[in-house]
């Protein structure tokens, strides 16, 4: 993915220089004889990683999740308050749970819209269920839907917040075979946040998406789990 990698070299590049600036800045200590001076550099924090794959728009919608909840909300209660109640911690913003991290297999899958971005269309919107999965692709986790006229598929990220993986991704339209690498189009990107809500239960929630509604939640549960 050469949109990606070229984005991560460059602040990479960036935040060496910016160290190389400040150590150049700082006074060396006057060291006690026979003892010698000794460096520890500490692990990135693992937003950092994420933020420097990540373009300014989406790491700002994630910034923004809390702003996205309210008003996406605000707008569901107001038309739908029962529907909204039912969907009980699904639709709650601060109920993720430790251990994020999702068991590889596959999953049922259901996308409820909250909010609009524009004048018209509705403030809340469910849809039936569909196919997704969970992979493990080197040493990360991939978000994959199977079916459906709009498929969304990318990489789950680890953040400094224990309670939240983050999703960078891409949105396959129509009859396309292949989804497009994050960063290979800006247009087709997506961005969310991805957390446990329950045993066996998670959600992907996508702030301020690129269509409709103002907050996006996909719940996810995993194929085993259901009914018979």
């Amino acid at each position: 993915m050469p949109p990606v990698q070229s984005r991560a070299m460059i602040r990479a590049a960036l935040l060496l220089g910016a160290l190389a600036v400040t150590g150049g800045c700082v006074t060396k200590p006057k060291l006690p004889p026979g003892m010698t001076p000794s460096v520890t550099v500490g692990a990135p924090l693992k937003a950092e990683v994420w933020k420097a794959v990540a373009s300014d728009a989406d790491e700002d919608r994630i910034a923004r999740l809390g702003l996205a909840w309210s008003a996406a909300l605000a707008e569901a209660n107001k038309s739908n308050p029962g529907d909204v109640r039912r969907e009980g911690e699904l639709l709650r913003p601060r109920s993720g749970l430790a251990r994020p991290d999702p068991t590889p297999g596959s999953y049922y899958c259901r996308l409820i819209q909250l909010g609009r971005s524009g004048a018209k269309g509705k403030t809340f919107d469910s849809f039936k269920p569909f196919y997704c999965y969970i992979e493990v692709e080197g040493d990360q986790l991939t978000f994959v839907k199977q079916t459906g006229s709009q498929r969304p598929a990318g990489r789950l990220w680890e953040d400094d917040d224990l309670k939240r993986m983050i999703f960078l991704g891409s949105i396959a339209m129509g009859a396309q075979d292949k989804t497009l690498a994050y960063g290979d189009d800006p247009k087709r990107d997506m961005t969310g946040v991805f957390e446990r809500i329950g045993a066996f239960r998670w959600r992907l929630v996508v702030p301020w998406p690129q269509g409709s509604s103002k907050l996006d939640v996909y719940e996810l549960t995993p194929v085993a789990d259901q009914p018979k």
